[in-house]
């Protein structure tokens, strides 16, 4: 197995996933100042909205976990700051990064929905990488599969088979599935975002589309959601619609609460940044997203 911990320095320890998941924003903040030169504005713009975006990400990360798992910490309250113990959840970081963006662009008089569209592809980017984080700490995975399905099925190499066998079992690498279809998804809003009829939001929408879209496959084979008790109608209507992965080999489900919280908030998500594209569509002012706009127009 991989040992997590990269280095080792007295009491002082570097794990992997600090080291990958640094790497990941690295990459993806390049990738947006590179995008955000061609509509003038300067890097240190972006690294400012990345010192802010960062510590919002991560506490709202970790106000999504708590609230959905409340009855672990409301007797222990000491334990809800107790991050490194783990609980973090991805939908929550989000939130708290758009929330930190759109205060930050609105104190600068920048447009938001395009700087939204300016900083898609390094999102997805920094999701993309930092889910090997995951492959080295052998967390965020699947249910149980076979060695065969690993090797015969998704014919991955040895490292990550050996990687995926926790406790005398083999599970599903979904760190794998989410990370190669942000890799896609990637090279699908480079070849989008140069698009003459793209107007500013549609490409931080279509991150927003494709993104949940696959999450929503993934998260029905993670052994890790967070989950509620909710009606029976909906959790029959999303597990219809999560369906057809047992005829790719997958299995069923995993148990829980029968409402899944990240397959909900993806199908929602879907369904508004659709819905804003449409809206917007029809409201003819809304400026394209393109260098030669005003990057400041509201």
């Amino acid at each position: 197995m991989i040992n997590p911990i990269a280095i080792s320095l007295g009491p002082f320890q570097i794990h992997w996933y600090g080291i990958i998941i640094g790497v990941g924003t690295l990459l993806g903040l390049m990738l947006v100042i590179r995008e955000g030169k061609r509509f003038g504005i300067s890097s240190n713009f972006f690294m400012d909205l990345l010192l802010i975006g960062l510590p919002s990400a991560l506490v709202g990360a970790r106000i999504y976990y708590v609230a959905f798992e409340w009855e672990s910490y409301k007797n222990n309250l000491a334990e809800i700051i107790m991050i490194w113990h783990g609980g973090i959840a991805i939908y929550g970081a989000l939130i708290g990064a758009v929330l930190a963006g759109v205060i930050y662009t609105r104190r600068k008089a920048y447009n938001f929905w395009l700087i939204a569209d300016i900083c898609a592809p390094g999102l997805i980017t920094g999701q993309m990488i930092g889910r090997w984080g995951n492959f080295v700490n052998q967390e965020a995975h699947g249910g149980p599969v076979t060695e065969s399905f690993l090797e015969n099925i998704l014919h991955l190499p040895h490292f990550i088979i050996k990687q995926m066998y926790i406790d005398g079992q083999y599970y599903h690498p979904t760190f794998l599935y989410e990370s190669f279809w942000s890799l896609i998804g990637l090279f699908l809003l480079i070849i989008l975002r140069r698009r003459p009829f793209l107007r500013s939001g549609e490409l931080f929408m279509s991150y927003l589309i494709w993104y949940s879209l696959g999450r929503f496959y993934v998260e029905g084979v993670r052994t890790d959601s967070l989950s509620f008790a909710g009606p029976q109608w909906l959790a029959t209507l999303l597990k219809t619609m999560w369906s057809p992965i047992e005829f790719l080999g997958w299995g069923a489900m995993q148990t829980g609460e029968n409402i899944r919280t990240s397959q909900l908030l993806a199908i929602l998500l879907i369904i508004v940044a659709i819905t804003f594209i449409i809206v917007r569509r029809i409201q003819s002012h809304i400026v394209r997203y393109s260098a030669n706009v005003d990057i400041g127009k509201a």
